[in-house]
């Protein structure tokens, strides 16, 4: 780091000094104001907000990693623009006429109170094992890399810097995100985004520039050819291919990206605070133009990493170290202030946002349920304190990270793999039709969570499980995209001979939350808050995303 890189990181900090000020400045009304920014977002900061929040640790650590080690294998999971298009066209009405603050509010309008408990109990659990202890995990070990400091001598003690980096991280944005709520959150995220950009994007010129340009990055990667003839640009790898074959990429990547796009209150708060349903379908439009980017500024430079070193410019010591040793070896001087504020705004901007949602979800789905009249100010201190206690979670969790095996962003989509089916299936039934009964809805969570966790447990403790015991042949000896797609058609299934035998919601409750039962006005307000060029812009995304997959075919 020479003098004009500090320089550079001086001034993106004080830029989200300058930020949060400005937010804390803001006197908080409700619950409302604290958590959804007081509705009144505006489309640039809802679409950056998306972005940002989804840009954390698995894409500067675990993409760069995965396309180093599998090259295109994991693109279809960032080639998710239409899932967010899906977000904005079709539930964005639903969860606009619901005033809803969070996804299991939601549920329970829909279904009944059991659903709306479950799904809280599983979000935050995920949040914590999964979206905290991950990002805090690759804090640590990006910037341990990228200072290249080992150790740092404290009162006579040698300290880790990979704790010192990670743990600075959590509390610093945990304080922001604490006291700023969800404004600190959308508009330190408006600054983040372009850091982002800019800095990843050097990283990528600079690169395919270091290897010889794109053709020779392509032929390179091409070389590496797997057992069953596949390359590392091929996107549809064989049937047989152990971790991504193609039968079970297209439906499993989607079945992800549905749950996380659509139904997920990490993603879903920031549609939710939206100054109206044009506002918020328009974030949404521009979060999906904003998503087209990380394969080529993450998963891509993870590919250039695996080329240089195969030429032998660069060591590269792991796959997930990839990213952070082409900042140490491409950047000139200035750009690596930039690159670095960028990896700081990535893994700060995701973190808040987690923060945030899970503050929400303590306070609004357990706390207020158990002490409804108490004051507004008191329901968001309770956010500020929730807040702070997972900060403290993802501290106790980081030793967990340190046992990661697999890429860290192959684990990750394994164990959402895991999560997604059951919240995906009940999400996709209750609002698609109004014969889905809340027996159902409920029912369809505890399945979906409990074989999902039952792998994810047997995962752990395969050692102990014999390859001719029953246990291991219905549960672990499939891939994992298949039984996620198993585990996904059982629930659907389920539900719908719960259904059957069920007694449905009274229609007159859940009207304008189903497909069809909007009433005229309602259909009237949707009809008003969109125009062609929201057309044309998703059908260009549309356009990008198929000549995407033509070309890496």
């Amino acid at each position: 780091m020479s003098s004009l890189d500090w320089i550079i990181l001086g001034l993106f900090f004080l830029g989200l000094i300058g930020i949060i000020v400005w937010v804390l400045l803001q006197k908080e009304k409700d619950t409302s104001d604290y958590f959804l920014a007081g509705r009144d977002a505006t489309w640039i900061a809802i679409g950056a907000s998306i972005f940002a929040s989804n840009i954390g640790s698995e894409h500067l650590v675990g993409l760069a990693g995965a396309g180093a080690e599998s090259g295109m294998a994991m693109a279809h999971w960032e080639m998710h623009g239409w899932m967010i298009l899906m977000l904005g066209w079709l539930f964005v009405p639903f969860y606009a006429r619901s005033k809803v603050f969070t996804m299991p509010e939601f549920l329970e309008r829909r279904y009944n109170p059991h659903a709306r408990s479950f799904l809280s109990v599983i979000s935050i659990v995920s949040y914590v094992l999964t979206k905290v202890a991950v990002t805090v995990y690759a804090g640590g070990v990006v910037f341990k890399d990228v200072f290249n400091i080992d150790y740092v001598t404290f009162f006579g003690y040698n300290i880790d810097f990979f704790w010192i980096s990670a743990i600075g991280l959590v509390v610093l944005t945990g304080l922001y995100t604490t006291f700023g709520g969800m404004k600190a959150v959308l508009y330190t995220s408006v600054l983040q985004t372009p850091i982002l950009l800019i800095g990843s994007i050097a990283i990528l010129v600079l690169g395919i520039i270091k290897v010889g340009g794109w053709n020779e990055l392509m032929e390179i990667t091409r070389a590496n050819v797997t057992v069953h003839g596949d390359s590392m640009t091929s996107l549809m790898r064989s049937h047989n291919d152990p971790d991504f074959p193609w039968t079970g990429v297209i439906l499993g990547s989607a079945i992800i990206g549905f749950w996380y796009w659509c139904t997920d209150q990490f993603i879903v708060q920031r549609v939710l605070s939206g100054r109206d349903m044009k506002q918020a379908r328009r974030g949404a439009i521009f979060g999906a133009y904003l998503k087209l980017t990380p394969v080529f500024i993450f998963l891509i430079p993870g590919m250039i990493a695996y080329a240089l070193n195969q030429k032998g410019l660069i060591t590269l010591s792991s796959n997930d170290a990839a990213f952070s040793t082409l900042v140490t070896e491409l950047l000139p001087i200035g750009f690596k202030g930039i690159v670095i504020g960028g990896i700081l705004a990535a893994l700060m901007s995701s973190l808040a946002s987690l923060f945030n949602s899970s503050a929400m979800l303590f306070t609004i789905d357990f706390y207020k349920k158990y002490v409804p009249d108490a004051t507004e100010k008191h329901y968001v201190l309770v956010g500020r304190l929730a807040t702070v206690v997972i900060v403290l979670l993802g501290i106790l969790w980081i030793p967990v990270m340190k046992g990661i095996g697999k890429v860290l962003y192959e684990y990750l989509q394994d164990v959402q793999s895991l999560l997604a089916p059951g919240i995906a299936a009940v999400f996709l039934l209750g609002v698609i039709s109004k014969k889905t009964t809340p027996a159902a809805g409920l029912w369809g969570l505890i399945i979906g969570f409990t074989l999902g966790m039952l792998r994810l447990g047997l995962n752990v403790f395969s050692g102990s499980v014999g390859e001719e015991s029953i246990l291991y042949k219905v549960i672990l000896s499939h891939n994992w995209l298949h039984y996620e797609i198993y585990l996904f058609i059982l629930v659907i299934i389920s539900m719908i001979v719960i259904s059957y035998f069920t007694k449905p919601k009274d229609p007159n409750t859940i009207v304008g939350l189903t497909m069809g039962s909007a009433t005229a006005e309602q259909r009237a307000e949707v009809r008003d808050s969109w125009g062609k060029w929201d057309v044309i812009n998703s059908i260009v995304i549309i356009v990008i995303i198929i000549a995407f997959y033509s070309y890496f075919w």
